[in-house]
Parts: structure tokens; C-alpha cells; sequence
């Protein structure tokens, strides 16, 4: 339970129908499997302990008075184990057959959970047999099957766990997701994390498809995790196949499926502290105390039905299984990469043109480097002329070469501009930059920041001044992972007047200029890019060899990987991760890539310059947001300029 993950499953175990024995058996061995795996919720599917096929089979008592014997026999399996175990079985009770979820943990059955919404239709006839769960209780007598120390109730119930008190789970049944009222909304504004569904879904063509979607969709609307356990194998075929389709979701995300028609334990970890700060930062999201269950809209599912139980878990570090990216902000499908990064030029294109569009700019202005932040912003500025239908000879292109400039970034600025048809410059600022040093004083040989923050804000200062000239307007071209470690220069590449890159990571960066040179027409255009995309990232601030050919200055090398600051970004900054659950995440993530002291080293160096380079951020230049995480004082992040990192820092070491 270490950082908030708890190891969940979905179990579907062979049955026969009415064979309670066999199918006992079978849940049992299953549940023997869970332990070993370390599971500490475990469902399995609606009526699983009959068969959900019995039909008219229901209505015989042998049948009945056995599942509840053998829900006892599978209690007493646990009751050296902590793990929260859910089970499908028939229940009678007030002179009524319920559908219910038995939960069971340490020995007991602990409450019967009735399904509230019975399918009568096409292939479904529950209301046959089964009466629908209307807010009515009971109190379920076992004694006479086996289990003596406690009498459970039958009613809508939600657990809490003592220990881990994010984590709250409510149980639904199959139908009870379907409908337009899905009972787990309740459950999830009476507090409820984790939704768990014993269900019995038949498959037919295209309906795995939709139940992925639903699954992920109720996760996600209710910033919840969510197993879906459905029937399998056994099942009579009489008139319908069941393919055991067992989801585990997580807000949205699907973090482990089945194979259909493969009878077996899904297994995942999901993250109730991520849920719990999810739902905090969501103001919309309904407190449970403050929620009027008692609403006539409510209907039947008001406070006084949805009872909460306590239930403990031993605590211990959760093996994780599930999978996290080293580049969280990029897809790995390449179909849907190349969608995003199409997506996200439009988006920055059309905010551009807005902007230039209300401006009344005759001109846009931008500094090109030669290197990808640059290059990616003068792609949008000319999508943004031609979605304009303006010339792009109105984006006028400066390039400033000064001490440190390559021949290779020099070269490939210019060929950039002559094949996309801009308006191109060229002003070298090396005599500025040396009088500027003599007027103030400096040693041009103290290749300190002053020596390279002079050179940034000169050449800040020419585009400003150009764009007086041309009637323009400057474009800047930070971006998002930059302004995370205050990567720029106070004033100086800091400044624009609208920067197109300001949400989009340096990791993403990369794959959207790739795209571009993938699907453009060019050869020249595309050549360039791809030699643009193969040049280390780096300020050339700092003189190159006497050839003017090597880079003397290498970010990656001043300030850590980008794709482990863009990772820590991800997990420490849009979602509120301590930093030593960053730090078990990276080093998870990144095995066999860096050494455990090279993460700590650069994780350090990221709290350190989030905290310290804040001031840079609280004066950003507008720039539209793109994705999850944007750092603009006007938008998703707002931190005071002189807050201390002393708690984040010593957080990496306990």
C-alpha cells in the first residue's frame, strides 16, 4: 500500500452450471492464487457461485440453501488473509430471491449487496427470478450454514479502510453500470474510490468494444478505479457465450483487460491517492457530507441506504505491475501519436491567429536558432499565416549569431526559412554584446551568466525592436519543460508577446517537429528538419571550438535528461506525487537506463529550480494552454515566487 497503490484483481474462474462444489473449488484456487500475488481486493463474477445460466433452477431451495453454505466454506478460506473478497450469489430475503455481491474478508461474510437494476429484455429475464433491490434491508441469518460470530445485512453498502482512507469501495452488479442512472454515481458521492462490478455480460460482435468504453468512461466521470469482472467459460450456451471480459480502469485509464474467452486473474495496482487528489483539485467534485442524498431525485439511494462498513488491511510495500511511461506526455501508439501532434498544431496555430488577428499585426516576429523549440515555433506561425491566407513572407525570421554559434545551427536556420518562404534576417550581435561588455565592465574571457544571459537579452532586445519596425508582433519559443526548470533568461528569451510552446514539453517538442517533416512535401523542408532533429539541445551561448563547428554547451548535460524532467513533471506537478513516489516511480520506469543516483541527483536539481525559477513563471507572456499541465500564472498553476523547496528536498531522502 506504499504511495497509495493497493494490487487488485478480477478473477474469472471455470464453473459448472449448478455445480456449486466444482465452482467453489475453483473460486477458492483462485483466491489461493490472489494471496501469493499479494491482492488486496479481489472480485469475481455475478452469480458466480451457482452459474448465472441456472434460470428456473433458482427457484430450488437445494440450490440456494448450498451457494449459501458454500459463500460460508469460501469466508472461512480467508480468515487468514485481509483481502477484501467479493463473490456473485443468490440471497433470499424478505420473501424475495436478490442478485447479490457477498463481501467477505477475515473469516466472515461481511454484508450482501443487492443488485438494483434487473435487464428484462432481448436476451436477459432477472425479473423472472430475481426481485430489484429498492432500499429495503435484512439481516441474512448463516448460523445454520456455518457462520456464527456475525449476521450480516443485506443492504447498499460502502468500505472504508482504516488504514488507507482514500481508499472507500462500493459494489455494483453488472446491469446496475448500464442503465442512465448507474448506481456507482451514488456510490461514489457517498465517498466510494474503488467501484467494483460482478457481472455476467454475454458477448455479442462489437460489444467488448462498448463495454471498454463504458468501463473507462464511468471511471473517468467519477475519478474513481473500477474492476469489471465479468463470467466466462462454464456458463450454459444454451442461448448465449460469455467471454470472461475482465477490465481494470483507473480515471479514465485501462490499466489491465483479459483476452475474451480466456478464464483467468487480472491483476493491476491502482493509485487512491492520485484518485484522492484528483477529486480534491476538482471543485466540482461533490463532498459526500455535503451531498443531499435525501433529494427526491436521489430516489431510493439516499444516505440512510448506503451504509458504511470499516474493514483493515496490513500495511506493506505493493509490488507494482502495471505500466509507467518514460514519456507520459506522448502516446505509444504511433497512430495516435501522430494524431496528437496534428491536433496540438492546430491548436497552437489557431491560437496564434487570434492573437495576430486582434493584434492587427502586420508582421510576426521570431528568433530562429537552428534548434527545435525555434523551428517548431515558426511551423505554427506559418500554418497560422496560411489559415490567415497572408503571404509567409509576413513572419519575418531573425537569426542573431554571436560566440556561440555552430556552422550546423547557422546553416540549417537558413534553409529552414528559404523553404518555408519566410522574410529572413540575419543580425549579428557579437559587436553589441562586446560593447555592451566594455560599457558595464565585464571580462569578455568570464564566460559567467553574464556572459551568457547578455547574449540572450540583446537578442530579446533586436526582435522587440524589429517588430517596431515591421509593425510586428515577437513570438516566443520557450517551452513547458524550460519554464519548469526556469530554463531562460530573466527578460531576456523569457519574453515575447505570445508563446506558441509554452504548454508543450521538450519531449514532445521532438515528435511534433518529426511529424511535421514526416507529412510534409518538401524534400528540402523535410531534410533540414530531420538534421535539426539530430542536433543536441543547447542555448550556444558559450564560444564553439576554433572550427566553429562543435558545441562547447550541452543542456541535457547542465540541467539532466529532459525525458526524466518532463517525467517528474508529469508525476510531481499535475499530479501532486511526493517526491519519493516520483523518484520509486522513475526508478521503475527508467530500470536499466540510469543508475538510482543519477535519478536522485536530477530529481534534486528539479525541485530545487521549480522552486527557485517560480518568479519567471509568475510573468509569463500569454500562450494558450495544450495539454494536462501548464505552468501560467493565469491558468492551472498559481505558487508564490518565494516559497521553499526544504520539505520537497528532504522528502527524496527519507
Amino acid at each position: 500500500m506504499k504511495d497509495g497503490f493497493i494490487k487488485v484483481a478480477a478473477c474469472t474462474p471455470e464453473i459448472q452450471v449448478a455445480d456449486v462444489d466444482f465452482n467453489v473449488d475453483k473460486i477458492i484456487s483462485q483466491l489461493e492464487k490472489c494471496r501469493e500475488e499479494g491482492v488486496k481486493v479481489a472480485v469475481f463474477p455475478e452469480l458466480c457461485i451457482t452459474g448465472y445460466t441456472c434460470q428456473d433452477l433458482f427457484f430450488q431451495n437445494a440450490l440456494l440453501d448450498k451457494a449459501m453454505k458454500c459463500v460460508v466454506k469460501i469466508a472461512k478460506t480467508t480468515a487468514d488473509s485481509d483481502m477484501l473478497v467479493a463473490v456473485g450469489v443468490p440471497v433470499r430475503a424478505n420473501g424475495k430471491l436478490y442478485n447479490c455481491a457477498a463481501v467477505i474478508q477475515d473469516g466472515e461474510v461481511r454484508a450482501f449487496v443487492p443488485k438494483t437494476h434487473l435487464p428484462n429484455y432481448n436476451e436477459f429475464y432477472e425479473a423472472r427470478h430475481f426481485a430489484p433491490y429498492r432500499g429495503e434491508c435484512a439481516a441474512i441469518d448463516l448460523r445454520e450454514y456455518g457462520q456464527l460470530e456475525f449476521i450480516p445485512p443485506m443492504e447498499q453498502t460502502v468500505f472504508v479502510c482504516e488504514e488507507i482512507p482514500e481508499l472507500v469501495v462500493g459494489f455494483e452488479l453488472c446491469e446496475d453500470l448500464w442503465v442512465a442512472d448507474p448506481v456507482s454515481n451514488y456510490l461514489a458521492k457517498a465517498g466510494a474510490t474503488l467501484i467494483c462490478n460482478l457481472s455476467a455480460s454475454d458477448e455479442v460482435i462489437g460489444k467488448d468494444s462498448y463495454r471498454r468504453q463504458l468501463v473507462s468512461n464511468q471511471s473517468a466521470r467519477l475519478v474513481a478505479g473500477y474492476i469489471y469482472c465479468s463470467a466466462g467459460d462454464g456458463e450454459s450456451t444454451q442461448d448465449m457465450v460469455f467471454s470472461g471480459h475482465n477490465i481494470i480502469a483507473e480515471n479514465g485509464s485501462i490499466l489491465a483487460e483479459s483476452r475474451l474467452f480466456e478464464n483467468g486473474i487480472t491483476i493491476s495496482e491502482i493509485d487512491f491517492k492520485k484518485l484522492a487528489f484528483e477529486r480534491r483539485k476538482i471543485s466540482t467534485y461533490p463532498a459526500s457530507a455535503e451531498w443531499d442524498y435525501s433529494s427526491k431525485d436521489s430516489g431510493f439511494l439516499d444516505m440512510d441506504n448506503i451504509s458504511r462498513e470499516r474493514f483493515s488491511l496490513e500495511m506493506g510495500e505493493t509490488a507494482l505491475t502495471r505500466k509507467f511511461a518514460k514519456t507520459p506526455f506522448i502516446p505509444s501508439n504511433q497512430a495516435e501519436r501522430n494524431e496528437r501532434c496534428h491536433l496540438i498544431l492546430q491548436m497552437q496555430s489557431h491560437g496564434l491567429m487570434k492573437r495576430i488577428a486582434h493584434t492587427h499585426s502586420k508582421t510576426v516576429v521570431i528568433g530562429i536558432s537552428g534548434g527545435l523549440d525555434s523551428t517548431l515555433a515558426l511551423l505554427v506561425c506559418v500554418m497560422a499565416m496560411d489559415l490567415l491566407k497572408r503571404p509567409h513572407t509576413d513572419i519575418v525570421a531573425v537569426t542573431m549569431p554571436c560566440f556561440g554559434t555552430t556552422k550546423r545551427t547557422r546553416s540549417n536556420a537558413e534553409i529552414l526559412c528559404d523553404a518555408l518562404g519566410v522574410t529572413f534576417r540575419e543580425v549579428d550581435i557579437s559587436k553589441a554584446v562586446l560593447q555592451h561588455f566594455e560599457d558595464i565592465g565585464h571580462d569578455y574571457n568570464d564566460h559567467s551568466v553574464v556572459f551568457e544571459n547578455g547574449q540572450a537579452r540583446e537578442r530579446t532586445k533586436v526582435l522587440m525592436n524589429i517588430a517596431n519596425q515591421v509593425s510586428g508582433m515577437v513570438v516566443g519559443t520557450g517551452d513547458l519543460s524550460e519554464l519548469a526548470l526556469g530554463w531562460a533568461t530573466y527578460n531576456g528569451d523569457h519574453m515575447s508577446m505570445y508563446g506558441v510552446n509554452a504548454s508543450i514539453p521538450k519531449t514532445l517538442v521532438r515528435h511534433i517537429v518529426q511529424y511535421y517533416g514526416d507529412t510534409c512535401t518538401s524534400d528540402t523542408l523535410r531534410d533540414v528538419l530531420y538534421d535539426i532533429l539530430d542536433t543536441p539541445v543547447s542555448p550556444e551561448l558559450l564560444p564553439t571550438d576554433e572550427s566553429g563547428t562543435e558545441m562547447t554547451q550541452k543542456t541535457e548535460d547542465l540541467v539532466g535528461p529532459y525525458e526524466l524532467h518532463d517525467f517528474f513533471l508529469y508525476y510531481g506537478i499535475r499530479w501532486g506525487f511526493e517526491p519519493s513516489k516520483v523518484k520509486r516511480l522513475a526508478k521503475y520506469a527508467f530500470e536499466g537506463d540510469y543508475p538510482d543516483e543519477v535519478i536522485d541527483k536530477w530529481l534534486k536539481t528539479f525541485y530545487r529550480r521549480f522552486f527557485s525559477q517560480q518568479f519567471k513563471r509568475s510573468c509569463l507572456p500569454d500562450g494558450a494552454k495544450i495539454g494536462s499541465v501548464t505552468l501560467s500564472p493565469r491558468g492551472d498553476w498559481r505558487m508564490p515566487s518565494d516559497a521553499v523547496a526544504k520539505l520537497w528536498l528532504e522528502d527524496i531522502d527519507k
